[in-house]
C-alpha cells in the first residue's frame, strides 16, 4: 500500500513512477563511509608531499606522488558505475589539473617564486571551476555554485598548509591539517548524498 501511494504522489506531480523509489539508507551510509575515506586518502597523501618537499626527501615524495596518482584513479573510478567510463575518464584528468596546480604552488613557494605561485594559484581556482561544472552538468542534486564553493574552499587548505609547512609553523599547520579532513567529508557526503537521489536504484 505504501508503494503504491509513493507511486501515485510522483505522478501526481508530474514525475515517472520509476522515480518514486527510496535509496537504502544502509548503502548510502556505506557509499558515504568508502568516499571518505578515499578524499580523506587525497589530502592525506598531499600533506605528505608537503613534508616531503620540505625535508627536501625525493623518495618519499615521489612516493606520495605515486599515492596521490592511485588515489585520484580511484576517486574517478567511483563514479564509473553511474555515468561510464568517458565520465570516470573525464573526472581523473580534471583530478590531475587539480594535483599539478597543487605540486606547482608547493614548488613555487619552497622556491619563493612568486610569479609562479600566483600562476599555479590562477589554476587551481581555473580547475575548480571545471569540476564543478563538470559535477553539475552530470548531476542535477550537485548545484556549480555550491560545489565551486566546496573546492574552493579545499583549494584554500592546500594552499594555507604549503604556506605553514614552508614557514615552519607546524601547529598552524596541525590545525589546518583537522580542517581539512573534516572539510573532505563535507564534499565527499555532498557527492553520496547527490548520487542517492539521482540514482535511487543503484542504493
Amino acid at each position: 500500500m505504501r508503494k503504491s501511494l509513493y507511486t501515485m504522489l510522483f505522478l501526481l506531480l508530474g514525475f515517472p513512477a520509476a522515480q518514486a523509489a527510496q535509496p537504502s539508507t544502509e548503502a548510502v551510509l556505506t557509499t558515504k563511509m568508502a568516499l571518505r575515506d578515499l578524499w580523506v586518502e587525497h589530502v592525506f597523501w598531499v600533506r605528505n608531499y608537503v613534508y616531503a618537499t620540505s625535508a627536501k626527501d625525493e623518495a618519499r615524495q615521489s612516493v606520495s606522488e605515486n599515492g596521490i596518482v592511485a588515489n585520484a584513479k580511484a576517486l574517478a573510478g567511483t563514479i564509473e558505475p553511474f555515468y561510464g567510463k568517458e565520465a570516470s575518464d573525464g573526472l581523473f584528468n580534471l583530478l590531475a589539473g587539480h594535483w599539478g596546480a597543487i605540486k606547482s604552488y608547493n614548488a613555487a613557494t619552497f622556491g619563493s617564486e612568486k610569479a609562479a605561485q600566483k600562476a599555479a594559484l590562477d589554476k587551481l581556482t581555473s580547475n575548480a571551476r571545471e569540476i564543478a561544472s563538470f559535477l553539475s552538468k552530470a548531476n542535477p542534486y550537485l548545484p556549480e555554485k555550491t560545489v565551486f564553493s566546496l573546492l574552493a574552499a579545499h583549494g584554500g587548505h592546500h594552499v594555507q598548509q604549503i604556506n605553514e609547512v614552508s614557514a615552519g609553523d607546524y601547529g598552524k599547520e596541525a590545525g589546518t591539517w583537522e580542517q581539512m579532513r573534516k572539510h573532505m567529508h563535507v564534499i565527499s557526503d555532498a557527492i553520496t548524498d547527490a548520487l542517492a537521489k539521482q540514482f535511487p536504484d543503484k542504493f
